[in-house]
């Protein structure tokens, strides 16, 4: 197995970034779970950090070299500071456009990974797990699939409270993230639209596999999101299984529920 950490110029955000990975290169088999995963290409997955992380988030507390060897995954970790993962509408500040095209095709032409829709996959945690959910969205038609833990699924409670939202993030930071409050609900940065768009375009919509701890304070928030996939896909008249999976089990806001999570959003997604 290779596992380090490089740094690139990207030109979406203009700035030198850091990306830690792992390619499951030379896997000694008797490690493997399930072969299964080996008789097929190996894929990608990008996974996203926290608020206030980096690259080495997942190396480190999170379990990616075992992913890796897992399900034949190269795993590629960006730092993005607290950006949301999200466009700011110009060249220097596209975090949204960072991950979903420009972090892909660097991962392709400097690896060779990132090469088909089937097999790549995005995740994340906290606000990554938002980053997730949104990147995987906005570009259909390169993430399969999306796993998302404990998200940051901040929008209808920014819409109700404005900056006042969260004494984590100040409120400049909120607008300078989100926007004005007054639109935020209606606008792309908003799950809920974009899954919409994306269900009346008939564009493919990437399966979504999503979990939070039954301690953790944003259990809530990604229960609604789960009842509005439900609504969405008996409207549509679509197997629900078909198009996402919730769980949620004990747990708080922390790794001992990522780790597990990760590995089971994994095996959901490509064990189907």
């Amino acid at each position: 197995m290779a596992s380090g950490r490089m740094e690139f110029h990207a030109e979406t955000i203009m700035a030198h970034t850091n990306v830690s990975f792992v390619l499951p290169n030379d896997v000694y088999m008797p490690e493997v779970r399930d072969l299964r995963h080996y008789k097929r290409p190996t894929g990608t997955l990008i996974l996203l950090h926290g608020l206030t992380g980096t690259d080495t988030d997942w190396l480190f507390g999170g379990l990616a070299q075992e992913m890796a060897i897992q399900y034949n995954m190269a795993v590629f970790m960006p730092t993005t500071g607290n950006s949301f993962y999200l466009d700011r509408g110009y060249v220097g500040g596209n975090y949204g456009q960072f991950i979903g095209e420009e972090l892909p095709e660097y991962i392709t032409k400097t690896f060779g990974y990132c090469t088909s829709r089937e097999n790549t996959i995005i995740g994340g945690l906290s606000m990554g797990g938002y980053g997730a959910l949104h990147t995987a969205l906005a570009y259909p038609e390169r993430f399969s699939g999306c796993i998302a833990l404990s998200s940051a699924l901040v929008i209808h409670e920014i819409a109700k409270f404005g900056t006042r939202m969260s004494s984590i993030m100040p409120h400049e930071m909120v607008l300078d993230v989100f926007g004005d409050p007054d639109e935020i609900l209606t606008s792309r940065k908003n799950p809920e639209v974009q899954y919409r768009a994306l269900q009346a375009s008939g564009r493919p919509i990437p399966k979504i596999y999503f979990a939070c701890g039954t301690e953790d304070m944003l259990l809530d928030a990604n229960r609604d999101f789960r009842d509005f996939l439900a609504e969405e896909c008996a409207a549509a008249g679509v197997d629900a299984a078909d198009r996402f999976c919730y769980e949620e089990g004990p747990g708080a806001h922390n790794w001992f529920f990522w780790r597990e999570y990760i590995d089971r959003g994994l095996a959901t997604l490509l064990n189907a």
